[in-house]
């Protein structure tokens, strides 16, 4: 698996939650800017996908092919899903909501890695 888009995916996906936190503790739901900063980490969550994907078709293989899988399916799916969430919830709670899919993903990335080095 690829290191850079790791990185970039659990710095970018850290920030945001730290941006959404200061809405959480200022009482005010998801900005438009955080919506945007949310799909900048997800376009990188898809690189990270594609990397994997990519990798899987070359075939190498996982030591839990199926576990490694539904890690790939769910880092997907969770940023979107917490977004519309925090879309439909116009409170400080839908910051809430963000910022929490946000600390998601660099704990999905690590696991990915574990998974497809055999540590866990």
């Amino acid at each position: 698996m690829t290191q850079w888009t790791a990185t970039a995916v659990a710095v970018g996906s850290l920030a945001v939650a730290l941006w959404c936190l200061v809405g959480v503790l200022r009482h005010r739901p998801v900005q438009p800017a955080q919506f945007a900063g949310m799909a900048v980490v997800e376009l990188l969550v898809l690189a990270h996908v594609g990397y994997g994907v990519a990798y899987l078709l070359r075939g190498d293989r996982p030591a839990s092919l199926v576990t490694f899988i539904g890690y790939l399916v769910a880092f997907a799916v969770i940023l979107p899903l917490g977004a519309a969430l925090a879309w439909l919830e116009p409170t400080r709670w839908g910051s809430v909501v963000a910022m929490s899919a946000c600390l998601v993903d660099p704990v999905l990335v690590l696991r990915i890695h574990q998974v497809w080095s055999g540590v866990g």
